[in-house]
C-alpha cells in the first residue's frame, strides 16, 4: 500500500458525532430563543425565528433516516457545514447582527472541520463565515426590543467583527496545525503498526518452519534406516535397488530443505526464540549490515559490566536497527556503537563519523516527516520517519533516548538507556 494514498482517508467527519453535535446546537437555539421570547419577553420575529431552527432538524433527520454512510465525505460535511453556518447568520441577522452577544458561535462550524477536513475546504468556511460577519455587521434587524433603545459607540461596534475575523483565523490556524500533526502522526504509526505486523508475521512463519523441521526430523531419519536396509537386503534385484537409491536421494534432500528452515539450521533443535543479552542484540544487528556496507562498525563492551539475558523483542530490534542503519547511512567511514551497564542501568551509545544532526531539524529530531533545508542533506532524502518509528518502539519498550552531535566523533550521537528492572520486565 502505498503511503501517501492512505492520508485521503483522513478527510471526513465522523457522522454520530456530528448529529450529536448539532442536537445540542439546535436544543441550545430553541430553549434560548423561547426563553427570551416568553420568560424575557422580548420581542423579534419569534415564528421565523424557530422556521429556520425546524429546518436544521430536518436536515438533521435526513443524516439520520436517509443518509446511510457512517462516514461524511469530505464534500457532504462541506455542504452540511455551509447549513449550519447560514442558519445561524440567518438567526443572528434576525436578532441584531455581530452585537448580538451569541454571534460568536458563528466560528464553531469551521473551527470544528478544521482538524479533520482538508486546508481547501477549511478555506472555504472560513471565507464564508467572514463574508456572514461582514454581512451581519453592516446588514441585520435591530437588537430584540427592549435591548434596541441601546446606543453603541461605533469603536465598539465595529471591534465586534474585527474581533471575531481574528479570532477565527487564529483558532482555525491552530486547529489547522494541531490538526495537520495528528494526521502525520498516526499515519506515521499506521506505517509503524504495518512493519511490526510484517515483521512478526516473518518470525511466526520462521517459527513455523522450524517447528515443522523439528517435528519432521524423527520420522525423516526412521524412512532414512529403513530405506538403506532395503538397499542392503536388495543387492541382486537392481529394478528396485534403483528405487530404494531413488527413496534415498529423496529423504536427504528433504533434510536439506528441512535444515535450512530452522531459525539456527546449525542447532537442529533450537528452534525456540531464546532471551538475549544487549551485546548479543547488537552484534546480530551490526552483522546483517556488515554484509551490505563497505563501513567498518566498532563494537565497544568494555564498560558493560553487568550483561544479562531478557527476552527477544521484535520492535526492540526493528528500534535499534534502525538507528543503526541511519548511522550507517550517513557516516563516512566508521559507526561507534559504545554499550554499557552497572547494577542500576544499560545504555546504547550510536555515533557516526558524519556530518551530524542539521542544526535547524536537531530540535525536531524524533518527530515525523521532518527534513533539513540545507541542500547537502536533501540527497539524502531524509524525512525523520525511521528516527520516529524507532524512537516510538524504543520508547514502548521503556527506554528513554538523547539526540546529539557527537563531540568526539563529529557526527550524530544517539544515545539509549533502559533501568536495568524494565529491561527485564520486556
Amino acid at each position: 500500500m502505498k503511503f501517501s494514498k492512505t492520508s485521503d482517508s483522513y478527510y471526513y467527519l465522523n457522522k454520530s458525532t456530528y448529529i450529536n453535535l448539532r442536537w445540542i446546537a439546535i436544543i441550545g437555539q430553541l430553549i434560548t430563543i423561547n426563553t427570551v421570547k416568553f420568560i424575557l419577553n422580548f420581542e423579534f420575529d419569534f415564528i421565523l425565528a424557530n422556521s429556520i431552527i425546524l429546518l436544521s432538524i430536518f436536515s438533521n433527520l435526513y443524516l439520520i433516516y436517509f443518509d446511510s454512510d457512517t462516514l461524511l465525505s469530505e464534500k457532504k460535511s462541506l455542504i452540511f457545514l455551509i447549513i449550519d453556518i447560514l442558519q445561524l447568520s440567518f438567526l443572528l441577522y434576525l436578532t441584531g447582527g455581530t452585537i448580538n452577544p451569541f454571534s460568536i458561535f458563528l466560528l464553531i462550524p469551521s473551527i470544528f472541520s478544521s482538524s479533520s477536513l482538508s486546508i481547501r475546504t477549511n478555506l472555504i468556511l472560513i471565507t464564508l463565515t467572514i463574508l456572514s460577519v461582514i454581512f451581519l455587521t453592516f446588514i441585520h434587524e435591530e437588537l430584540p426590543s427592549p435591548l434596541n433603545n441601546y446606543i453603541f459607540n461605533k469603536y465598539y461596534y465595529y471591534s465586534i467583527p474585527i474581533a471575531l475575523i481574528i479570532a477565527l483565523i487564529f483558532l482555525n490556524y491552530f486547529a489547522l496545525t494541531f490538526g495537520n500533526e495528528s494526521r502525520v502522526r498516526q499515519e506515521a504509526l499506521d506505517k509503524i503498526q504495518e512493519v511490526i505486523a510484517k515483521e512478526h508475521e516473518l518470525v511466526s512463519l520462521g517459527g513455523q518452519a522450524a517447528a515443522a523441521a523439528h517435528s519432521l526430523g524423527t520420522p525423516l531419519s526412521t524412512i532414512k534406516i529403513i530405506s538403506q536396509d532395503l538397499f542392503d537386503s536388495l543387492k541382486d534385484n537392481n529394478d528396485l535397488k534403483k528405487d530404494v537409491e531413488l527413496l534415498k536421494s529423496q529423504v536427504e534432500r528433504c533434510n536439506n530443505i528441512l535444515k535450512k528452515l530452522t531459525l539456527n539450521p546449525a542447532i537442529e533443535d533450537d528452534f525456540i526464540d531464546k532471551n538475549l543479552s544487549l551485546f548479543e542484540y547488537i552484534n546480530q544487528i551490526v552483522k546483517s549490515f556488515e554484509e551490505i556496507s563497505d563501513k567498518k562498525f566498532i563494537i565497544n563492551d568494555e564498560q558493560d559490566t553487568n550483561s544479562f539475558t531478557f527476552k527477544k523483542s521484535i520492535e526492540l530490534i526493528y528500534g535499534l536497527r534502525n538507528f543503526i542503519g541511519n548511522a550507517n547511512k550517513f557516516a563516512k567511514n566508521k559507526i561507534y556503537i559504545t554499550i554499557k551497564s552497572d547494577s542500576e542501568s544499560s545504555e546504547i551509545i550510536v555515533e557516526d563519523d558524519g556530518k551530524g544532526f542539521p542544526r535547524d531539524v536537531i530540535n525536531k529530531i524524533g518527530e515525523p516527516y521532518i527534513k533539513s533545508v540545507r541542500s547537502i542533506d536533501k540527497s539524502k532524502h531524509g524525512l525523520g520517519l525511521g528516527i520516529f518509528i524507532g524512537k516510538t518502539l524504543l520508547e514502548k519498550n521503556k527506554a528513554s533516548l538523547v539526540f546529539r552531535n557527537s563531540e568526539t566523533r563529529g557526527g550524530a550521537e544517539i544515545k539509549i538507556i533502559w533501568n536495568n528492572k524494565d529491561l527485564l520486565k520486556i
